[in-house]
């Protein structure tokens, strides 16, 4: 049975000046599944959901929520979504429940539906007992608990998160997670924007790779990681003025398939680890490289990262503002 389309983006380009911040991008969002936009910071992430929720407009091509335009229909697609961005917008001295009333009078909803509403979803992100306490009070996590219901307040088909873990404790990221879970349990179609790959690997149905405003792989997790095909093993070298000799000694040989330095040795990509480790350690041997840690891992979404762009997501190289 063929899944119904929940968003269609269509060769979107959006240029700041000179500056192209996303290019040509083209993808799809299922109905009821979670959807990532996976990439490091100004890779066009935040560019392209703002374009989708209809705050900006593009320069080039077109997207459409449920079949509305998100530009001719914007009003259309604002009553369709549902928005928690990156920033919190979170009045220190209001309470949570003061939060969600203010909410519902701008998306005027009347006294009762309101009333309805609020406790629904204090109770949906277990605010129950804080509701009534100033914003001031609450922790990292309640804060974003809080951005969630308000996101959610005006009853969205689809809710848009711009980075919903961004700067939280382990414990913090975890909640969050199973309330993003639960809502794709309730049938809602969840779009999210993350620089986490163990949080897109962990919550994404299917996710975007997006690198210098283009997709660079797309597919679930699994699928990407199985498309990489091969092992990873990574080397620790002691003499880092030899990892470049060695590199380009393990270019050709059989069973490798890729080989990449980093900054105290190489991650090399082969056929079977069984196959490549003898030659590895042989060729190291006879240039006189001294190894002092060997590991070796199933393709992992960093692996996937690293082969479509050439770097780490965690690279701190200099980016131009998404």
């Amino acid at each position: 049975m063929d899944r119904a389309i929940a968003i269609e983006v269509n060769r979107l380009c959006k240029d700041y000046g000179s500056h192209r911040a996303v290019a040509d991008l083209s993808f799809q969002v299922y109905e009821g599944e979670i959807f990532g936009l996976l990439g490091p910071n100004g890779a066009g992430k935040s560019t392209t959901l703002r374009i989708l929720i209809t705050l900006l407009q593009p320069t080039s091509g077109n997207a459409s929520i449920f079949g509305h335009d998100t530009v001719r229909e914007a009003d259309r697609v604002r009553r369709l979504i549902g928005y928690v961005p990156q920033e919190r917008a979170i009045d220190r001295f209001l309470t949570g429940r003061e939060h969600l009333q203010l909410l519902s009078a701008l998306y005027h909803l009347t006294r009762e539906d309101a009333a309805r509403r609020i406790n629904e979803l204090l109770k949906l992100v277990d605010l129950e007992a804080h509701a009534d306490r100033p914003a001031k009070t609450y922790s990292g996590g309640m804060k974003r608990k809080l951005d969630i219901a308000c996101g959610l307040l005006p009853n969205p088909k689809i809710l848009f998160l711009d980075e919903p873990t961004l700067g939280l404790d382990v414990q913090s990221r975890l909640r969050i997670w199973e309330y993003v879970r639960m809502l794709k349990a309730r049938g809602m179609t969840v779009v999210m924007t993350t620089n986490y790959l163990d949080e897109a690997d962990q919550l994404c149905d299917r996710l975007a790779i997006i690198d210098g405003g283009c997709i660079k792989a797309l597919g679930s997790p699994t699928e990407l990681k199985v498309a990489l095909g091969g092992d990873i093993v990574s080397l620790t070298i002691k003499e880092t003025d030899r990892i470049a000799g060695l590199a380009s000694a393990l270019a050709n040989q059989p069973a490798i398939k890729t080989v990449r330095t980093t900054s105290n040795g190489l991650d090399i990509r082969v056929e079977s680890p069984e196959k490549a480790l003898p030659i590895i350690l042989e060729t190291a041997n006879r240039l006189g490289c001294g190894i002092e840690f060997i590991e070796y891992h199933r393709p992992r979404l960093d692996d996937v990262f690293i082969a479509h762009t050439g770097r780490r997501i965690t690279d701190t190289a200099e980016q131009p503002v998404e």
